[in-house]
């Protein structure tokens, strides 16, 4: 694709180094750069004949360890941030500053500037990223324009699936997304843009028309050390994007409005459920299957979501405000919100069955995650409410605990499980997260296909089922392992082996 790539944009076969260069800080130490390249790479397995091979440092190995590598494939260009010895006098040698930061760049020049094409929108914050961009998506297509969607669950270009394996995908990947998107007629990208991806670079020199922010509670402080680069990460986002759309129900969201005051920044909007803003809610009326609401918006309209949770009502309010400033008409907004599906979160499985019970599958992974779903289903339920969860393997251990009381406060019986351990033993994770809970109201299972069942064979008229941690994920890693794993197939299984 990347040759067809350089015939659409050039018309020959090699691009010039100078045009793939333009508007980075370099120094050539070696070399001539009026020369054609191939294609850019940062992972030297992949190097090909008169490509460059860009060094960037990754979380345990350093891209400078496989100059030689990349050589040796065929690299003729080399773009370095430490100084290295390259003895190999024909090869061109770049040094930048910063390599992944250089890389982004060198990724858009290559294809032509693809974000630029399109109104990007992007959505950062701990949770609700993927309930929201899924709202925006279906808003727009409600108005008729191709959106293309990058996020948790996966890639979209239009009704089009592509698997993701990240939430943001590198520098050089994404702009070849964007690229994609730009061919084939996309107006609108909806994008969650993760503290990984903000932090690394990976949507450096990318403009958004609009940057929303939903929340920042505890997570990926495995990555980040502190919260304080947490937040710092996330708000590199509304540096970059023109019209800033903020909770201030957070007090994140406060602090994020505050900076961008000293920063005198324009276009910036608050939204809210309690606190004051731009455009609060009022008159929420909470259902078991649906929501309504009204918003200080033009006539004070009232919007009905079929996704229960008063969390989900913060998730709409970024979605409503982001289509109204973006142009769409009130009635259009209204039509999609309504009509908005989001895979995994708070989706109801085996209807089918017609069970006196209700089975709910939802990807909380965080603490405040957990007690949203449950606090949301325990509302409704007539029941026993059932809690399943687990926690993942090498990600942040303090969250463990945390979430076994809250699970233990809220739901009537929790079954502690597997989630995805990785490298570390299951039971050590259960063992984190069962400190300082009370024996009775939970039990341990490790497999969490039998977890599973243990819960269906135990419910009972009015209970809900909530399996937690996984949502729209349709496997586990073990160890080196990924096996799959889809919670929808595991309890249609079980269920069918029950009225067999």
């Amino acid at each position: 694709m990347l040759r067809d790539v350089q015939k659409i944009m050039l018309g020959e076969k090699y691009m010039n180094l100078v045009n793939v260069l333009k508007g980075i800080d370099y120094e050539v130490i070696q070399g001539k750069i009026d020369v054609g390249i191939n294609k850019i790479n940062y992972d030297s397995r992949n190097v090909n004949d008169f490509d460059i091979f860009v060094c960037i440092k990754g979380y345990s190995t350093d891209g400078h360890k496989y100059v030689d590598k990349a050589i040796e494939n065929g690299a003729k260009v080399i773009v370095i941030q430490d100084e290295i010895e390259i003895k190999d006098d024909k090869i061109t040698i770049i040094k930048c500053f910063d390599t992944r930061k250089a890389l982004a760049l060198m990724g858009a020049n290559y294809y032509d500037n693809p974000s630029s094409k399109m109104k990007i929108i992007g959505i950062t914050g701990t949770n609700g990223k993927t309930t929201t961009a899924f709202m925006i998506k279906d808003i727009l297509e409600e108005n008729n324009k191709k959106v293309g969607l990058i996020g948790t669950i996966a890639n979209y270009i239009g009704s089009e699936k592509i698997h993701t394996e990240r939430t943001t995908p590198e520098s050089l990947e994404l702009q070849e997304l964007f690229f994609e998107m730009v061919n084939k007629g996309v107006e609108y990208c909806v994008m969650e843009v993760s503290s990984h991806s903000l932090e690394l670079d990976r949507v450096y020199g990318v403009k958004f028309e609009v940057g929303i922010f939903t929340n920042l509670t505890r997570d990926h402080l495995d990555f980040h050390k502190t919260f304080e680069n947490y937040y710092k990460a996330k708000f590199k986002l509304f540096d970059r994007s023109r019209i800033k759309i903020i909770n201030t129900d957070d007090n994140y969201g406060k602090q994020v409005i505050n900076d961008l005051k000293e920063l005198k920044a324009d276009n910036v909007y608050s939204f809210s459920l309690k606190e004051k803003s731009d455009f609060k809610t009022f008159d929420e009326e909470m259902g078991s299957r649906d929501i309504k609401f009204k918003v200080d918006i033009e006539n004070n309209e009232q919007f009905i979501l079929n996704i229960p949770g008063e969390y989900n009502i913060y998730n709409a309010l970024g979605a409503i405000l982001t289509c109204f400033k973006l142009g769409m008409p009130i009635e259009n907004i209204k039509d999609g919100i309504e009509k908005a599906i989001v895979p995994g979160r708070c989706e109801r499985v085996a209807n089918e069955y017609n069970l006196p019970y209700e089975i709910i599958i939802d990807y909380a992974h965080t603490p405040d995650g957990l007690e949203n779903i449950l606090k949301t289903t325990k509302a409704f339920t007539k029941g026993k409410l059932i809690s399943i969860f687990g926690c993942g393997g090498d990600r942040d251990k303090v969250k463990r605990p945390q979430m076994g009381k809250i699970s233990i406060d809220i739901a009537d019986m929790t079954i502690i499980t597997s989630d995805n351990p990785r490298s570390e033993e299951p039971m050590d994770i259960i063992k984190d997260i069962e400190v300082g809970l009370s024996k009775g109201k939970y039990m341990v299972i490790e497999n969490r296909k039998k977890a599973i069942k243990k819960a269906i064979d135990i419910a009972t008229e009015g209970d809900v089922i909530v399996i937690a941690g996984k949502g729209h994920e349709t496997y586990q890693i073990l160890k080196n392992e990924t096996i799959h794993f889809d919670e929808r197939e595991v309890v249609k299984e079980i269920l069918d082996s029950i009225s067999n």
